[in-house]
């Protein structure tokens, strides 16, 4: 029985929308490739071959030459394995604290009438909008007469309760959490802190992963405010302990995409690990109710 012309034409378009995502999913991982088999390259062939070094090894790779040294001084030979337990330290208290913080703050504007909310909401949303680099001095002066420079309590302060984080959370629990569920709660008797955590926080779960998400990988990526706030070596996160790797005189690009590998293997297996949780976060607050 041949397939009508419906089915064909369903078919064709079909195989055409796999092809367009398979060549799309390949310029995506083009980077990563790259970046891998730099890694695992000396330092002559950096510059002499595009991927892996050509030579008479199977499918025509020079396989004798790769080498996983550069792997081996990251954590031998230099401060990378402090620089990530710095990191994870950071992200880690930074993106639980701040959500936690956020949510709190969210409930609180969408679920609390006082006088002036509504003021404070346009305010919260009226910061979003401002340069963060702008905020880098008089944040920095802050600290320094709190004493709080060179300290990770300087670090983590500023980040518990961002102004994008409060508003996110504020609209999730306006179109995610019904007010009547509160209401019958505290008509139980039940107090404000066990309605939050044991009724609100499990209906916007989804909205918690995606922001703990979003906030780990700010966190671990952020590059500029380290190097302001924590000002000693034996402090710096990852991300900045990997620019340090920049000789004075030359570099070792091998080295570095080594040392850009293992700074990007944790924030990828976190998102593979929560990226269901992820994306429902993102598309909860699509549809109130």
């Amino acid at each position: 029985m041949s397939p009508r012309p419906g089915d064909r034409a369903s078919l064709t378009s079909r195989l055409l929308i796999y092809g367009l995502l398979v060549v799309f999913g390949l310029m995506t991982l083009l980077p990563f490739i790259w970046m891998l088999c730099a890694s695992i390259k000396t330092k002559g062939d950096f510059y002499t071959s595009q991927f892996l070094p050509p030579g008479h090894g199977f499918l025509g790779v020079a396989w004798d030459r790769l080498t996983l040294s550069q792997f081996a001084q990251l954590f031998r030979d230099l401060p990378v394995a402090r620089a990530m337990l710095n990191s994870v330290f950071l992200a880690s208290v930074c993106s639980v604290v701040a959500t936690l913080c956020c949510a709190a703050g969210g409930y609180g504007l969408a679920k609390f009438r006082f006088r002036g909310r509504e003021t404070v909401t346009s305010a919260i949303l009226g910061t979003v909008v401002v340069p963060t680099a702008l905020l880098l001095g008089p944040s920095f002066e802050t600290l320094f007469h709190l004493g709080l420079v060179d300290h990770y309590a300087g670090f983590i302060l500023p980040t518990l309760a961002p102004a994008f984080g409060l508003y996110l959370f504020r609209q999730a629990m306006v179109n995610s959490v019904p007010p009547d569920i509160i209401e019958a709660a505290r008509i139980d008797g039940c107090g404000e802190i066990r309605i939050f955590f044991q009724i609100v926080l499990p209906i916007i779960r989804p909205m918690l992963s995606a922001f703990l998400v979003i906030s780990f990988i700010g966190i671990w990526n952020n590059f500029i405010t380290p190097q302001i706030v924590l000002q000693s070596p034996e402090r710096y996160p990852l991300s900045v302990a990997i620019f340090s790797l920049r000789g004075l005189y030359g570099d070792d690009n091998s080295l570095i995409m080594a040392g850009t590998l293992v700074a990007i293997a944790p924030v990828m297996l976190l998102f593979l690990l929560l990226q269901r949780e992820f994306i429902s976060g993102l598309t909860s607050g699509a549809v109130k109710g």
